[in-house]
């Protein structure tokens, strides 16, 4: 195992191509506990280093270890993933389990061999998540923000020490999310958690450090508060959009609110970790990290 000193996750000129289309180009990044967003568009490659980490798929070129083991080598696969947790996107539920079934089924792929000992584990990470009255119910019953909690659950058979979150409050309502990240929050403990995320509240209410990933390339690194100061000086409000801006819209008070280089004399506003998330794609002239 690493020492505490040590990056739980260190990746180093990654490089993943399919066909003809290069999904990670020279992706570079370390973290370790604690909760690490990972912000981009659709297409940006998020998935495909989430796959990698979590062994599903195998880089063309670079260096990287997870829990200080090589994720490229059989024995470090097989290390890697008895300490690891996924939440896939889509979890690939079958709705004719009921949530004890489903993570029961997770436990025996995590080679949990002695069915005391699993079903003992099964309950314990559903009582986790807060369905422990719910755990004979099909998962077909159960609404989109606990079918997410049986997927944590299932990601946390094994008390493992590094989770991967891939979009987890897509299709979430607000309730549901701030439950949801109340979880995730108490999960983190005294772990590393990766949260592939498009929501950058989210990133702003949990995450230590935060990567931007846009086209396959690391375009930050850094603290969200660092991800917000990209766009130190760039906001601004004005009575119309600005056609200078790279981005703008109509806010609720009736102004406009811009983004990009202000004319002089404009009214600079305060940025948010969305506004520096928005300029750090396509823009590293600021990038932290």
């Amino acid at each position: 195992m690493p020492s505490s000193s040590a990056p739980t996750v260190s990746v180093s000129g990654v490089t993943l191509s399919f066909r003809n289309t290069r999904a990670l180009d020279d992706v570079s990044i370390r973290f370790g506990e604690g909760i690490t967003g990972l912000l981009g568009p659709n297409g940006a490659g998020k998935t495909t280093l989430l796959r990698i980490l979590a062994t599903a798929i195998t880089p063309d070129s670079g260096a990287l270890t997870v829990l200080g083991h090589d994720p490229r080598t059989v024995q470090g696969r097989h290390e890697i993933r008895r300490r690891l947790g996924y939440l896939p996107q889509n979890p690939g539920f079958h709705p004719r389990f009921t949530a004890f079934e489903f993570v029961d089924y997770v436990a025996i792929l995590k080679e949990m061999t002695d069915r005391q000992a699993r079903h003992q584990e099964v309950r314990r990470v559903l009582d986790t998540v807060g369905l422990g009255d719910r755990r004979g119910k099909r998962i077909s019953s159960l609404s989109g923000g606990m079918r997410q909690r049986v997927g944590l659950a299932a990601a946390l058979v094994g008390d493992p020490l590094f989770i991967v979150l891939d979009e987890p409050t897509v299709g979430l309502d607000p309730e549901q999310r701030l439950r949801f990240r109340e979880l995730v929050a108490e999960t983190a403990e005294g772990r590393t958690v990766l949260l592939s995320t498009h929501q950058t509240e989210d990133v702003a209410m949990l995450c230590r450090r935060v990567a931007v990933l846009d086209q396959g390339r690391v375009r930050f690194t850094g603290t969200p508060a660092e991800l917000a100061a990209v766009a130190e000086g760039r906001v601004w409000s004005s009575t119309e959009r600005d056609a200078g801006a790279r981005a703008g819209w109509r806010t609720g008070t009736g102004e406009f609110r811009n983004i990009g280089d202000p004319p002089p004399g404009a009214q600079v506003c305060a940025p948010t970790l969305e506004d520096g998330y928005l300029l750090a794609l396509g823009d590293t002239s600021g990038v932290a990290g």
